[in-house]
């Protein structure tokens, strides 16, 4: 039973040093990637007392106005398995998935819609950076028949690698339509879990703007003059969780303004968006939740599963390879010298030379007639006790 048991533990203990081993390099690495059935995701971003352009068209008229208020931005990720899984080209399966994004910007009193736009794109699944697909496009005004590859993503977008490092990382700018870089400005501690600082600087960058545009806002804001120029700037601060690459926080600053050729400069957008506290929230539970699924198993369960698979492997050997229980206990034990002093029958001493006296009757129980050791030499006037038998050739005294 015992041999039976002890293979038992060994194997499984084996089996455990194999998993151990095997966690950290063939299951982790499957844990750190976006997965294809990843949940929707919405992010809630503030401007209190902006600046905007609004640009009303009822029928014929169109009107223009820079209003100030209170705004807030929705970017709903919705993940499409179904298209990673049909519509990827065989270089991308496998290291990528399919995103939807949708972003609105509403006025928070009335909540009119003051900007929006939709995009579809491929990301790397480890790196978190815009894959090459012919298929990505990019819808900023709303309108049906948006062609296909009209937009060339690149950089880090919606998340960082994981396992971000502490350096400078391209990101895109969705109003450049190119990749900028955000340098590494250091480490905060976000309720409660450290979160990796960059911050990606634009300034003054002139905005590709159709003319037509250009002449509109030039028409009311800048009659005098006959062109101009949309300028940009902008300081995004991303807080990133180093493991996941998840953003635990994100602020924009953001300042766009129509600089005329002639006239004054008219500021188009002064927002200054910053996570809501509730998304802030959900975001740091999030990344808590994945980075303790990541840590079971690269690290804690190699510990954990390589420590049990140790001690099975030790106790079933132990088992195998220790004497037959009880043994030692059954063996028959080497014959110990008794200190007490067998009494051996002899033949009884006769007395041919003297005439034997008749002995007293015992009186006093069954043990008077025991012999007392040989090294007692005493006399008693008692009759009740025994006196020493006399030896060959003597009288019995008393």
């Amino acid at each position: 039973m015992k041999l039976r048991v002890g293979a038992a533990l060994f194997g499984l203990g084996v089996l455990l040093l194999v998993f151990a081993a095997g966690l950290p390099f063939y299951v982790a690495p499957a844990v750190t990637k976006l997965p294809y059935d990843l949940e929707p995701t919405t992010s809630v971003a503030e401007a209190k007392n902006a600046r905007f352009l609004k640009i009303t068209a009822t029928g014929s008229s169109v009107s223009i106005e820079v209003p100030q208020g209170d705004l807030v931005s929705n970017v709903e990720v919705i993940p499409q398995p179904d298209d990673t899984k049909d519509r990827l080209p065989k270089d991308l399966k496998g290291d990528a998935v399919i995103w939807d994004v949708y972003q609105t910007v509403r006025r928070v009193d009335n909540q009119d819609v003051v900007s929006q736009y939709s995009t579809e794109l491929a990301l790397y699944r480890i790196s978190g950076a815009a894959a090459s697909w012919k298929e990505q496009w990019l819808n900023e005004t709303g309108a049906d028949g948006t062609p296909v590859g009209n937009v060339k993503y690149s950089g880090q977008i919606y998340k960082f690698p994981f396992g971000t490092d502490k350096r400078d990382y391209q990101v895109f700018d969705r109003d450049l339509k190119r990749a900028v870089p955000a340098k590494f400005v250091g480490t905060e501690k976000i309720k409660g879990i450290e979160a990796y600082r960059f911050e990606q600087r634009i300034e003054n960058e002139v905005l590709a703007t159709p003319e037509s545009s250009i002449q509109t806002l030039v028409g009311k804001f800048a009659p005098g003059a006959t062109s101009g120029q949309i300028v940009y700037s902008n300081i995004r601060t991303l807080w990133v969780d180093p493991v996941t690459g998840s953003y635990v926080n994100v602020r924009e600053q953001q300042h766009k303004e129509l600089r005329p050729n002639t006239g004054t400069p008219t500021v188009l957008l002064d927002a200054d968006f910053n996570y809501t506290d509730d998304t802030v929230s959900r975001s740091v539970e999030t990344v808590k939740d994945n980075r303790f699924k990541i840590g079971l198993i690269s690290f804690w369960g190699p510990i954990v599963a390589g420590v049990l698979g140790l001690l099975a492997v030790v106790f079933g050997v132990w088992l195998v390879t220790r004497p037959e229980g009880g043994s030692a206990r059954h063996r028959a034990e080497p014959a110990v010298a008794d200190p007490t002093p067998t009494r051996v029958d002899q033949e009884p001493v006769r007395d041919t030379d003297t005439v034997e006296q008749p002995r007293p009757q015992p009186v006093g129980g069954p043990l008077t007639d025991e012999i007392p050791p040989a090294s007692t030499n005493w006399k008693s006037e008692d009759p009740t006790v025994p006196t020493q038998r006399p030896a060959p050739g003597e009288v019995e005294q008393r």
